[in-house]
Parts: C-alpha cells; sequence; structure tokens
C-alpha cells in the first residue's frame, strides 16, 4: 500500500491511508452518511464509490456483505485517494471533518463485555478477597464475560449523566439510594461483527477474521458502589448499563496486520477449542486522560486472552452471530502502577487517590470531569495508526422521582 495521499495529511493524524477507519457522518444540511476518515476529512463513500449501501445512517448494510467485499471496498479507497489521476472526480466528495457531525458508526445488536486482562483480573480479586487466590477457579479455562445493554451504547463526546442506584447498607438497615459515589471508567477495546452465524453453530478461533470487521476504543463507565451491592450472585447490571461509550472510527482489521501478537504465555492448556491456531494477539498502546491529564498508559499486549478466543467462546455454546454485534475486551491493565486501566486499580478502590497536576485529588469521578482514552498500534514499514479517541464527561442529574 502506497504511504502517501494527494489529499493533505498533518503528520501528528492518527488517520493516514494506513488506517483509513470507517464512521457514519453528517454533513452540513446532509443526512447521515458512511465514511472514510483521512487526515483532517471524511469521505463520503456513497457518492465517491456510487454505491448506496453507503448513503445510510448506519455501517450495517456493508458490514453484512462480508470479508471478501471489506477488502475490495479498502483497495477502491486507497487507490482514489492515493492516485493523484482521481482528485477532480473524488474531492467534491471530501468533507472537512471539523464541519461534520459524527454518530454511532454501527446499529448494535448484542453486547457482551469480557473480563480478559488478568492484571486486571488480579488486582480486583486482591483488593475483594484479601488473602484468597486473587484469580476465580475457573478464569485462565474460559473468558469471563456478562451480556451488557447494546441500547445505551453511545458515541463518543456524549455526555454521562452519573446514575442512582442502591448502595450496600453500612449498618445493617435499608440499602441508600441515590447518584454513584464511585463513579468509574474502564479503559476498553471493542470490536465489531459484520458476518453473522447460524444459531446452534460455533465460530472458531482460525474464523475471527471472516467475522469480526474491526475494532475501536471503549470506555465502559462503571458505578463501583451500585456494583458492589449487586453483582452477587448473577454479576453486573445496573452499575454497567447506564453507558457505555464507542470512538466514532471503526479499524478495520486489514489495517492491523502489522500489530498482530502471539498471546502472552499461558499457565493452563486453553481447552481445544481456545487453542490459537493464529495469532491476534494485538499491540495496541493506550493512553487514558483525565481531564487533560496522561494518568495511565496500558498495553493491549499483556491481554491475557485474546479476541478471536473471545468471540470462540461466546459462540461455543450454538449462540449466533447478528451483523451489528458489539463485545469488549474488559478493562485493559498492565503489570504497572500507571499501566492500570481503571480509577479502582489507579487508587487501589480509593485508598489511594491520584494526584492530579493542578493539586486537586481523584479516588473516583467528579461531576464535570472528563475521560479521553487513545490508542495506537504499528502499522506497515515502521509507522504508527491510531484509533482516534472516545471522550466522555460526567454531568449529574437532579433527584429522581
Amino acid at each position: 500500500m502506497t504511504s502517501s495521499s494527494w489529499v493533505p495529511v498533518p503528520e501528528d493524524s492518527p488517520f493516514t491511508v494506513h488506517t483509513l477507519p470507517y464512521g457514519v457522518f453528517v454533513p452540513e444540511g446532509g443526512a447521515p452518511r458512511v465514511g472514510v476518515a483521512l487526515g483532517d476529512h471524511v469521505l463520503d463513500l456513497a457518492r465517491a464509490l456510487d454505491d448506496d449501501t453507503f448513503a445510510g445512517p448506519s455501517l450495517n448494510a456493508f458490514l453484512a456483505q462480508g470479508r471478501t467485499r471489506w477488502r475490495e471496498v479498502r483497495a477502491r479507497v486507497t487507490t482514489l485517494l492515493t492516485d493523484p489521476a482521481h482528485r477532480e472526480t473524488v474531492e467534491p466528495a471530501l468533507h472537512r471533518v471539523d464541519r461534520v457531525r459524527l454518530l454511532l458508526p454501527f446499529e448494535p445488536a448484542d453486547y457482551v463485555d469480557f473480563y480478559a486482562s488478568e492484571h486486571h483480573a488480579a488486582n480486583i480479586g486482591r483488593m475483594l478477597r484479601p488473602g484468597q487466590e486473587p484469580l476465580t477457579p475457573q478464569w485462565k479455562h474460559l473468558p469471563i464475560g456478562y451480556h451488557g445493554r447494546s441500547g445505551t451504547l453511545v458515541v463518543s463526546g456524549t455526555d454521562v449523566v452519573r446514575p442512582w442506584g442502591q448502595t450496600r447498607p453500612a449498618d445493617g438497615g435499608p440499602p441508600p439510594f441515590g447518584p454513584s459515589g464511585r463513579l468509574d471508567i474502564e479503559a476498553e477495546v471493542g470490536f465489531v461483527v459484520g458476518t453473522p452465524s447460524a444459531r446452534g453453530t460455533r465460530v472458531g478461533v482460525d474464523d475471527f477474521a471472516d467475522h469480526v470487521f474491526g475494532v475501536c476504543l471503549v470506555n465502559d463507565w462503571s458505578a463501583r458502589d451500585l456494583q458492589a451491592w449487586e453483582y452477587v450472585p448473577l454479576g453486573p447490571f445496573l452499575a454497567k448499563s447506564f453507558a457505555t461509550s464507542v470512538s466514532p472510527w471503526i479499524v478495520p482489521l486489514e489495517a492491523l496486520q502489522a500489530a498482530r501478537t502471539a498471546p502472552p504465555a499461558r499457565t493452563e492448556e486453553p481447552r481445544p477449542y481456545l487453542r490459537d491456531g493464529e495469532d491476534w494477539g494485538l499491540d495496541l498502546a493506550l493512553e487514558v486522560r483525565l481531564n487533560g491529564e496522561l494518568v495511565s498508559s496500558p498495553s493491549f499486549t499483556s491481554m491475557y486472552w485474546t479476541p478471536a478466543q473471545m468471540l470462540a467462546h461466546l459462540t461455543v455454546n450454538g449462540a449466533s452471530l447478528r451483523t451489528g454485534d458489539f463485545y469488549a475486551s474488559g478493562t485493559v491493565s498492565g503489570p504497572g502502577p500507571r499501566e492500570r486501566g481503571c480509577l479502582m486499580e489507579l487508587t487501589w478502590n480509593g485508598q489511594e487517590p491520584l494526584r492530579l497536576s493542578d493539586g486537586s485529588e481523584r479516588a473516583f469521578l467528579e461531576d464535570g470531569d472528563e475521560v479521553v482514552i487513545t490508542a495506537t498500534a504499528p502499522g506497515p514499514d515502521g509507522t504508527r495508526i491510531g484509533f482516534g479517541e472516545v471522550r466522555g464527561r460526567i454531568v449529574s442529574e437532579g433527584r429522581l422521582a
């Protein structure tokens, strides 16, 4: 793939011709369209390709066409944006990204969130079960996950209303009801399913790239005080379902070939259906900023379970995939103190608050706080590709009736 385009691309742009992520945008005075980002511009695919598949408010129609079509479109778009012979006809289909509105790029079907970082799971175990084994007995035998609420996936930039709910009583009395006082983030990586599967069949680890279209960034906002009271015996519910923020650009798997890595060494041999035939670990470097200040730099390379294994486990019981299904990795955390992907870890359950450069401290999020998660990955020939950002700001709401 050529490394240059006739479209001007700023040196610090995350979106070069090696990235070409897909999203949905609304031009000034127009209707939602599918586009591809390059530098400070977004290409209207319906106009550039003369294809009504892209003339709608989501990627789903394109996702359903499958891997061969995904490759064909990426190759064609690359040619249009790098060969000057196409400039005259393609340039009218370009929009400045600062003059469009970005939407959630796909219509979600099901949403599943995993718990795939050993460092994160072990840290949480040490906090909640001191003196015991930090990992639960099944953790290294299967990718643990739970079904989330797809209707509360929101695009980056959407304000997050502080959730209300019940919390654990301090003295054995009735549980208090009110706004969460321990609101947290979870820096995650998300995977968008394009090609469906039939109910009653399994998707193997080697079939991952035939079903998953691309990758994005996720902030799985979490109310830790609500979670502590509700999660036994059935797991997360209201503590997670109020909002999950998703970045507006989906980076196709085809852009991530140079970022593929082997998974970390494992102490337990995976069951046969989870054994890796191909390396689908990913070298993604995440950064988490709180009110503009870098507070964590986790790496996806440390994740115990790969996205291919997550998908294989998700379907091993015969559960079907649908176009628009979405699953996330769970909190991405590394071994170091500043590689932890949530405030619960960074502040050790609030006992060691973060001190920010303005002198303020945070154990958990306050109203008005803004969190931005970004990521980059290796591209071809030593380049770096980016994922854009997922951004969200906490706002309060008056007392509920």
